[in-house]
């Protein structure tokens, strides 16, 4: 293939909180990239997925869900994910399709309409409710005016995402690739360890504690029989919310780095030493690192 042939852009999933748009990318790309939680508010960093089709390279952009902001690192998180929708070559909005037009997908609407910004409509989760249902809510979503495109899929279990992804191909403008062609993602492997583990974190604590929550890949030292040794660290605000992730006699927090050791070890290809332990830093959500971490801008 001639470089003149080629295309390469990106493409913004924008949505509310937990309708599955790390679920879509992962599915998109073919491999995990982006950690997934049946909680909301579980994507924190901007995470880049990287596919090709045919003689496209379609970078997919996996954004914090937006919705309204009460801490500091919600409004890092809303702002990142308005970000990407201006830079993006096609930006895209994930409705899940049971719980339709929601206050947040109403205020993401409004905000897409202030922007003027052409967008590409995704329902997902098509499978779960009745076809009269889906066809009133699209009609509802036609009205608004903002989308140029509708697709229905399932990103569960892949329904219609071959065919969206020939079609953001399809969108993107011609230039060179920007990345390897084996490449699936930019995320650095630091990175995605800290996120595997917060995955982990998420699913195995409850209530408002994961979001008291943050990993720090501390270190990651190669080893000479081609394993990897890995320190974390998770910070909580508070000594009870350490106490409940240890959990009783060390239960809990084995258990968390049992969980994240096995995934990374797939995802990675390689045997992984993980150790992890937990700190109280009562205002790690202020500290403009933990932001520089996960590639969000420290906002005021």
């Amino acid at each position: 293939m001639s470089a003149a042939e080629m295309t390469c852009g990106m493409v913004a999933l924008l949505g509310a909180p937990n309708v599955g748009k790390s679920t879509l990318i992962n599915q998109l790309v073919g491999q995990k990239v982006s950690i997934v939680t049946r909680k909301v508010q579980t994507t924190r960093a901007r995470v880049r997925g990287i596919a090709i089709e045919g003689g496209s390279q379609i970078i997919f952009v996996d954004t914090p869900g937006i919705f309204e902001p009460k801490r500091r690192l919600d409004r890092a998180m809303v702002r990142a994910a308005w970000d990407e929708a201006g830079d993006a070559d096609v930006v895209t909005l994930l409705i899940d399709a049971e719980r339709g037009i929601d206050r947040d997908t109403k205020r993401i609407i409004d905000g897409l309409k202030q922007r003027r910004i052409g967008v590409v409509l995704i329902i997902n989760k098509i499978d779960a409710v009745r076809r009269d249902s889906l066809l009133g809510l699209t009609e509802l979503l036609a009205e608004t005016g903002v989308f140029r495109d509708t697709f229905m899929i399932s990103a569960l279990n892949g329904d219609g995402v071959d065919d969206l992804r020939s079609f953001f191909a399809s969108q993107m403008p011609f230039g060179p690739w920007l990345f390897p062609e084996d490449q699936l993602s930019d995320v650095p492997q630091r990175l995605l360890a800290s996120e595997i583990t917060r995955e982990k974190l998420f699913e195995r604590v409850h209530q408002e504690l994961p979001y008291a929550t943050t990993v720090e890949t501390e270190s990651w030292e190669d080893k000479r029989d081609g394993s990897a040794r890995i320190d974390q660290i998770i910070y909580v605000e508070r000594d009870g919310q350490k106490a409940i992730i240890i959990g009783n006699k060390g239960s809990k927090i084995k258990e968390i780095g049992s969980q994240s050791r096995a995934e990374l070890e797939s995802i990675i290809g390689i045997k992984v030493h993980l150790f992890l332990r937990v700190k109280v830093r009562p205002k790690w959500a202020d500290e403009r690192a933990r932001y520089r971490e996960i590639g969000l801008n420290f906002v005021d």
